[in-house]
């Protein structure tokens, strides 16, 4: 609820990532990464997390030709946010799309998932 009484809707509920009890809008994270001029796709999702519980991991399809670190864009965004909010994890790579360009964001929630050990 905004303080002109509105209500605005920043985020699905199942893309609402709960790090340590606070709440971080999957999409203002992406927001962020998409102002760096490197980046061309981005996907944020839940990454289960040991003493967070969850916490924030980034996919990322790069502009052709880009070169950046993960360390240059969890910096990048940790001027921007909250450093709660900055992403863990960066994966570098083409991102899955449906075939009007939306990012499947269930296959990389599965990718996350058979990437960790159990």
């Amino acid at each position: 609820m905004e303080p002109d009484g509105y209500v605005k809707i920043r985020d699905r509920l199942k893309d609402v990532i709960i790090s340590g009890g606070e709440n971080i809008s999957s999409l203002e994270v992406e927001e962020i990464i998409q102002r760096h001029a490197d980046v061309e796709l981005v996907g944020v999702v839940a990454m289960a997390d040991a003493k967070w519980g969850e916490v924030p991991a980034a996919f990322v399809q790069l502009r052709p030709g880009s070169e950046l670190s993960e360390d240059a864009l969890i910096n990048f965004c940790k001027e921007s946010i909250s450093r709660f909010k900055a992403p863990k994890k960066v994966i570098f790579g083409p991102l899955p799309t449906s075939s009007t360009g939306k990012i499947q964001k269930f296959v990389l929630r599965q990718k996350l998932e058979t990437s960790q050990p159990a």
